[in-house]
């Protein structure tokens, strides 16, 4: 017999919102069979709780229906998910599913927590049908990947990245020459006396993984590396069809765009080492950024500088160069917009923590680091959060899409908007998350209520708001995230004022 918690508070599942990682079913005639459709779907995105024996309300609300014979359903689903016809593999615990009696019904409910699979699980599928039984989880709910999303799954799941495969029909003299003895410069004026200078142009190019030798023929080929880094674009196509770079600067609202560089236009090499130079040449055109003097010397590199290669390698080295789309820079006047193809290996909260670095490009991301761009230990994209939090700057945006799968990444240089309270500027975030009309009410009317300078416990609005006091918290929690009021004390001892606005 399973053990039951007295209470239950549906408000701690607020947190999933984010990515539309929730669910509820009934499951009033047994186990619902989309049940398995979101264990998928979870999975091979970012995780989620799934509970039945709840409905949702078309107000969004959700109200408890209960289970019958529960112990007999908890079976089922554990004898289910074990079951590898069904489920190709069971990525939960015991602890992961969890019984609860909920209210003066006591209506019993089932708690599943379903994490992220790790990138070497994916695709979590079902029905034994990898093509057809892999899913993933938009804000529509749940969706049936297509077979490129699958595949790229599959590529994702070797240690040996996608990058690292020898092109064993094609000779080296098909790589431009001209792009590596540039390269060759750049690391030869960064890191002079280097034991790779006195290297043959061929054995420069096997040490740094652009290049290896075939055991189909025994002889020296380009590495996909290689070819994506130093090739022609007309080359790097044969090999990567959907291969496609593209800058694009739209600074003047009555023009479409007024710059442009395409890797397909013919008027350059095309490869990924020569559109890193050139498109960090025009980004850094318009930026104002003051110089720095150290020890009486101007320094023209600031830490905007370096975040901006950053964030300019992370987006071609984390590109799936067999995906759709291709890679597009968009510089506006007052943000800078990159997007890859590909999902993030890592997940988007992981990528934002950093610590840890699981490149979709290994030998591409060693080619950047060996002329000082990128980080290895995971830290780059922390570190511009960083810098810009110091400029002031709203805080850049990451978001994931999927169906295509692309990854953008959105740097605003408008400072961020202060409102003013008491002396104090209380700084808003921006990429702020979207609220319902419902939840935006309750936000009005608790506002309402405060007089000004005046301080409130968060239990004084439980009948304005017409929430439980766990609910008010959340809400109240948000508000402050968003400059609206402001809190003091701890835990307990919290109390809540409105922020004037001057």
């Amino acid at each position: 017999m399973f053990e039951l918690e007295n209470t239950f508070d549906l408000s701690q599942f607020d947190k999933y919102r984010e990515d539309n990682r929730r669910e509820v079913k009934k499951a009033n005639g047994g186990l619902p069979i989309s049940l398995w459709d979101t264990y998928s779907a979870f999975a091979n995105c970012y995780g989620g709780v799934i509970i039945l024996g709840v409905k949702e309300e078309k107000d969004g609300s959700w109200k408890t229906t209960g289970l019958q014979n529960a112990s007999k359903l908890r079976k089922d689903f554990w004898d289910t998910i074990n079951n590898s016809k069904k489920v190709n593999i069971n990525l939960l615990s015991e602890d992961d599913v969890e019984m609860y009696e909920v209210g003066d019904n006591k209506d019993v409910i089932m708690v599943i927590y379903v994490p992220m699979a790790k990138r070497e699980q994916k695709p979590v599928y079902i029905n034994n049908d990898i093509f057809n039984g892999t899913f993933r989880r938009n804000y529509e709910g749940d969706y049936h990947c297509t077979r490129l999303q699958v595949k790229t799954m599959l590529r994702d799941q070797t240690e040996r990245t996608m990058d690292m495969e020898v092109l064993d029909k094609v000779p080296i003299e098909d790589l431009n020459y001209d792009t590596i003895h540039g390269y060759r410069n750049s690391h030869r004026s960064l890191k002079e006396g280097h034991p790779f200078e006195r290297l043959s142009d061929h054995e420069y190019l096997r040490s740094i993984g652009a290049a290896a030798i075939s055991e189909e023929d025994g002889k020296l080929h380009p590495t996909a590396a290689g070819m994506l880094m130093f090739g022609d674009e007309y080359n790097i196509v044969r090999h990567f069809p959907e291969y496609f770079l593209d800058y694009r600067e739209e600074l003047d609202p009555t023009t479409r765009w007024s710059d442009r560089l395409q890797s397909s236009s013919g008027e350059w090499s095309g490869n990924v080492c020569d559109f890193y130079f050139r498109v960090y040449n025009k980004i850094i055109k318009e930026i104002k950024i003051p110089f720095k003097m150290v020890g009486g010397e101007r320094i023209d590199d600031t830490p905007v500088h370096k975040a901006l290669r950053e964030a300019l390698a992370n987006c071609l080295i984390n590109a799936d160069y067999h995906g759709l789309r291709g890679v597009v820079i968009r510089k506006e006047p007052d943000k800078l917009v990159l997007a890859n193809p590909g999902y993030i290996r890592t997940g988007k909260k992981q990528m934002r923590l950093g610590g840890e670095s699981d490149p979709r490009n290994k030998a591409l991301m060693k080619m950047f680091n060996l002329i000082n761009i990128g980080e290895r230990a995971g830290s780059g994209v922390p570190n511009i959060f960083n810098v810009w939090a110091d400029e002031g700057w709203e805080e850049p945006v990451i978001e994931e899409r999927f169906d295509p799968d692309r990854t953008i990444l959105s740097l605003s240089f408008k400072k961020k908007v202060t409102a003013k309270s008491g002396g104090k500027k209380v700084a808003k975030k921006s990429g702020e998350k979207k609220v319902t009309k419902k939840t935006q009410e309750k936000y009005d009317a608790i506002l309402n209520a405060m007089q000004p300078d005046k301080w409130y416990k968060a239990y004084e609005f439980e009948s304005i708001a017409g929430v439980k006091e766990s609910r008010i918290k959340v809400l109240l929690k948000d508000m402050t995230e968003q400059g609206l009021i402001e809190s003091t004390g701890s835990t307990k001892g919290k109390m809540y004022k409105k922020i004037n606005a001057n």
